[in-house]
Order: structure tokens, then C-alpha cells, then sequence
């Protein structure tokens, strides 16, 4: 995915494959290949790719992202039914909904609530069935099969179920069609495991929704917008900042502040852009009130603000009425800010999994590091607990890795740390923030901030390489002390890289089935069996030809397996943090 290219509308990219021939369908996937290697120049509002030294592709995004067929011009014979617009806005980043972002006052969200029906209406259940059957065709073809075809019906599909009010649906099928082409591109940002929850989420509401009422409903429709409420005078300190760059082509920063009481305010600077944008927004000025802080200055300092609107996840609006001025902060291990690591960790865990924040205050002790398939990860106790902090991103223009190879370093350093919890069974978080190793009183945010050598403690002696060190054997369990779900989780992930003709290859289950009884995981090995059941069901009609398949079925198996693995994980992870 080019990251020159702006964003495109859902409906736009729909509109454009929709409109091509069978013929040229079936050439989509190599034309994105071939449009991917031509160059692309920025000239203001348009970007411009040469299809070849004659012709020119124009995509016209005059507010950022394209918002309308029309502005996908091809200069070729064949426009405006050639193959170039659909490939092009089939290679450009997914826009997000123009009013996903819009400040809702109180009195405005209380209406559409009450206005909102108890049941979901026809038009509903439409819509979140188109959604159902493409994302169900996604799976059933896997990552190498679902090419840009199945990904625009499931655009069509997300834009049908935005119109009829079902956000959550249409916002999450959208990050899947990210995500697939992330996969598809070879993205070092692609991560399997974030497909697979997309995938889950999308099928869990199409299933839940038909027979869904009251409150359960309004969830699973979500919102399109954020509903801002007043909450009057605040008096925030900072506490650290981190960078955002998505693979949906949006970037900034997001400062994280808190109050007297603990509780937990955002201030973010996000826009269409790459990895430049997102280093750069920490030095951006911070877009409330007439304050002429910074993000990384908000981080060390506080802030008083008066008229303050705020979001249900603590996003703080910057409307016209809000007034904000500088003010003293406090280091972390000063009150208020104190009481955020003094909260229990298995409760901060509790929180994190019912669906609340999932920032980690942590203290810890660094006691090295590990290799991992995705890379080195820094090995830490926390009180007791042996803890896996990973790199937030990947993108060589932060400095995640550099930062935790760096500390790893410094083996026996006790650190105060912010990280974001990561669910797995063994205690696993990204490492968002920390205390300096050697200076007092000072704060890093590791997507920032770059650590020297200079920096580490004089006993240690700053890493050439990755040289990873043993892992104790209470850092994690070996493979027979660990219940054995991965025989389950493997073909759920198996399933969304490889498509249901994975599954469909001969080969005997029951061994795995019976491992998973003797474990005391009997639904797991009955899950498993159907989902294999599901992927190899393929009857012959009376003259003895295979039928078409049923994505339905395989789609309710697949969803199935993915509910128990997510809730045993659940389980498993708070276990795991419990000393």
C-alpha cells in the first residue's frame, strides 16, 4: 500500500470494481501489483501516478481523502471503464467516515438514543447480512485468496451497513479489508492475530444482532460519532505521550493525562499521513484552548481547563468554549498520579479484559531479553510475575525496538513503566513509557524518545547486536504445563491466512481431539472437530458432482472456535498475572 496515495471511501472503491467487466475483474489483482511500482507525486490536493510515460492517473482528495468516483480520473482510452481507477483506489489506504470523528453534544446523543428502536429493522438485518456473507466469503478464501474483488464487496457491504446505522459493523469490516491488504503486501506491520480479532468481531455482531434488544443492541450498532459531554473544570497532569501511524494511512500523536481522581484524558493530534507525521506530532502544538504546549511538553507538564468536553473514552474536545492554560506537573511517584500504580495489578488486569482501559501502571525489574518470531522482546518481573514487554510498533522511524534493545541492557534496573496490556496466556504488554534508567525524575515515551548507550547504567554495557539471553524457567511454562487451546487457536489462525481449503486437506484430527480431552478441554476437541467437519463438507449432487460449499456453516464453526479460544485466553491471561 502506498502510503503517498490519500485515503479512499468505502463506497468509492466498491463503485469502481462494481463497475468493471468479468474480464477485467479477473486482471484487478495483477493491475494493483503493476500500479504499485509506478511512481506517485503529491501536487497539493491531487496525487498523480503515471501509468505509463503517456498516460497519468489523478486521484483528487480536496479534503484529505477521495470522496467520489468522479475524482479517480484516468487519462487513458479506456477511461472511464478501464482497469487503472479500480486498481488505484483499490491500492490507496481506506478512508474513515467523514463523521466518525465529529463532536456530538449531550442533548444530540441523547436524542438519537431515544429515537433509536428496541429491535433491529428490516434494513438492519439486510445490512448486517450482506456484511455476514462477504466477511464469510473473506474467510472461506484466506488472506492469499481474498484479493481485491472480495475486498470491495465487503467495502459495499461496510458502506450499506454505515447508511443503515450499524457503525460498529461497517467500522470494523473496514479495518479488515486493512488489514487484508496488509497481509497481501507483505507489511511489516501485518499482524495475523489483529485480522483474526477483526474477522471475529465483524461475524460476533452479524450473529448477535438479528436477536438483540435494548442495550446489547446499541452496542452492537456502536456510534458514529464520539458524543462529547461537558464536564466542567479539569486540572490535569501528564503522564506520557506515544505516536500513532495505523495502516489505514492515519498518523499523529496522543497525549495521556490524568486527575485528581485517577481517572484517565486523552488529547490527540491524528491526521491522514505516515510515519513522518507521527514523529513530527509530538512536537506539534496541542489543539486545545489557547495553550501553546506541545505533546511532548503536556507529557512532563499539567493542565487546567475550563468549559471541558469530553468523550466516553476520556478524549478531550477542543471546542470553541474550551479554555486551557499550562500548569504544574507532577513526576510519578508524586500524588495524584501515584495512586495509578498503586492500584493491585490484577485488577488493573480485570479492568483491561471487561472491556475498560487497558493501560498497565506498572513497577518492574529488567532482567533481560527474549527472541521471538516478531523480534526481540524485553524480559521484566513484575512483582513476582515474569512480564514479555514488546514493541508497540515496528516502523524503523520510531524507535520501539531501538529503545528495548537498549534497555535490555540494563539487567537488575527497577523502572516505573506505562504498558498496554496484551491478552495472552503467559503476562505479555507493550511498553509504552518509562522512567529513565539513570537519570532521576526523568520520563522516556518509547515511541519518541531515543535511548544512547550514554544512557544506560554504568554496569551495563549497551548491546551490539540482539543477543538474547536465557529465559528462566519460571518466565514461562513449558509446553506440558501449558493447556494446550494452540491445537485449537492454530487452525482459527490457519484458517483466516490459508481459507477453508487449508482446513479441507486430508489429515487426521483426532490425535489433537484427544490431547484436548485428556486436558480436561473437551468443547475445545469438539470445536475442533467441527470446524475440520465444516472445512471438508462437500456433498455431490445425484450425478455425483460437488455442490458449492456452505460459508455459512464454515463461518458459524470458525466463529465458534474463536469465541471459546478468546474466552479461555481471557481466563488464562488473568491466571497468568496472578502470582
Amino acid at each position: 500500500m502506498s502510503p503517498q496515495l490519500p485515503p479512499v471511501a468505502p463506497a468509492v472503491t466498491a463503485e469502481l470494481v462494481a463497475a468493471l467487466s468479468p474480464r477485467l475483474r479477473k486482471r484487478l489483482d495483477s493491475g494493483i501489483a503493476k500500479l504499485a511500482d509506478r511512481p506517485v507525486v503529491r501536487d497539493g490536493a491531487v496525487a498523480r501516478i503515471a501509468v505509463d510515460d503517456d498516460t497519468d492517473l489523478e486521484l483528487h482528495a480536496p479534503d484529505g481523502a477521495v470522496r467520489g468516483a468522479d475524482a479517480v480520473r484516468c487519462g487513458c482510452l479506456l477511461a472511464p471503464d478501464c482497469l487503472h481507477r479500480a486498481a488505484a483506489a483499490s491500492l490507496a489506504p481506506v478512508a474513515e467516515d467523514t463523521d466518525s470523528a465529529a463532536p456530538q453534544d449531550h442533548s444530540a446523543a441523547e436524542e438519537d438514543a431515544a429515537q433509536a428502536p428496541e429491535t433491529a429493522t428490516p434494513e438492519q438485518r439486510a445490512a448486517v447480512r450482506a456484511v455476514q456473507l462477504a466477511t464469510s466469503a473473506v474467510l472461506e478464501a484466506g488472506t492469499d485468496g481474498a484479493g481485491a474483488v472480495l475486498q470491495a464487496e465487503l467495502l459495499r457491504a461496510a458502506h450499506t451497513a454505515r447508511l443503515a446505522g450499524l457503525h460498529r459493523a461497517a467500522a470494523t469490516a473496514v479495518s479488515v479489508v486493512t488489514a487484508l491488504r496488509a497481509a497481501r503486501a507483505a507489511d511489516p506491520a501485518y499482524h495475523l492475530t489483529d485480522l483474526a480479532a477483526g474477522l471475529y468481531d465483524v461475524l460476533s455482531v452479524a450473529h448477535r444482532l438479528p436477536s438483540a434488544s435494548g442495550g446489547e443492541l446499541t452496542a452492537l450498532r456502536g456510534s458514529a460519532r464520539q458524543p462529547y459531554r461537558p464536564d466542567g473544570s479539569l486540572r490535569l497532569y501528564g503522564l506520557f505521550s506515544e505516536p500513532v501511524l495505523t495502516a489505514s494511512g492515519y498518523a499523529g500523536a496522543v497525549t495521556w493525562t490524568a486527575d485528581a481522581e485517577g481517572r484517565l484524558y486523552q488529547v490527540s493530534d491524528v491526521a491522514p499521513g505516515g510515519a513522518g507525521r507521527a514523529v513530527g506530532a509530538a512536537d506539534r502544538t496541542v489543539r486545545i484552548g489557547d495553550t501553546a504546549l506541545t505533546h511532548r511538553e503536556l507529557a512532563r507538564a499539567g493542565l487546567a481547563v475550563s468549559g471541558a468536553t469530553v468523550s466516553p473514552t476520556g478524549r478531550l474536545g477542543a471546542g470553541a468554549g474550551v479554555r486551557a492554560v499550562r500548569a504544574p506537573g507532577v513526576g510519578w511517584h508524586e500524588e495524584p498520579v501515584a495512586r495509578l500504580w498503586a492500584e493491585p495489578v490484577p485488577d488493573q488486569i480485570a479492568r483491561a479484559l471487561a472491556g475498560g482501559r487497558d493501560l498497565l501502571f506498572l513497577d518492574v525489574t529488567l532482567t533481560g531479553t527474549a527472541a521471538e518470531a516478531a523480534g526481540d522482546c524485553l524480559l521484566a518481573d513484575c512483582s513476582g510475575v515474569p512480564l514479555r514487554l514488546t514493541a508497540a510498533h515496528d516502523d524503523p522511524a520510531l524507535p520501539h525496538r531501538d529503545n528495548l534493545r537498549l534497555l535490555s541492557a540494563a539487567r537488575g534496573t527497577r523502572l516505573r513503566v506505562v504498558a498496554r496490556l496484551t491478552p495472552a496466556p503467559h503476562p505479555r504488554a507493550q511498553l509504552l513509557a518509562a522512567e529513565h534508567p539513570t537519570r532521576v525524575d526523568t520520563r522516556l515515551d518509547i515511541g519518541l524518545d531515543r535511548l544512547q548507550g550514554a544512557d544506560l547504567p554504568t554496569t551495563a554495557a549497551a548491546p551490539s547486536g540482539s543477543v538474547p539471553v536465557p529465559v528462566p524457567a519460571s518466565a514461562s511454562a513449558s509446553a506440558s504445563d501449558e493447556a494446550p487451546i494452540h491445537l485449537l487457536r492454530r487452525r482459527v489462525h490457519q484458517t483466516v491466512s490459508g481459507g477453508r481449503p487449508v482446513l479441507a486437506l486430508p489429515g487426521d484430527t483426532r490425535a489433537d481431539a484427544r490431547h484436548l480431552r485428556r486436558s480436561g478441554l473437551a468443547t475445545a476437541a469438539e470445536l475442533l472437530t467441527d470446524l475440520h467437519s465444516a472445512a471438508a463438507d462437500r456433498a455431490h449432487d445425484v450425478f455425483g458432482r460437488l455442490r458449492p460449499t456452505d460459508p455459512d456453516r464454515f463461518a458459524r464453526a470458525w466463529l465458534a472456535a474463536a469465541h471459546y479460544t478468546s474466552e479461555l485466553d481471557r481466563t488464562l491471561c488473568l491466571a497468568a498475572w496472578t502470582p
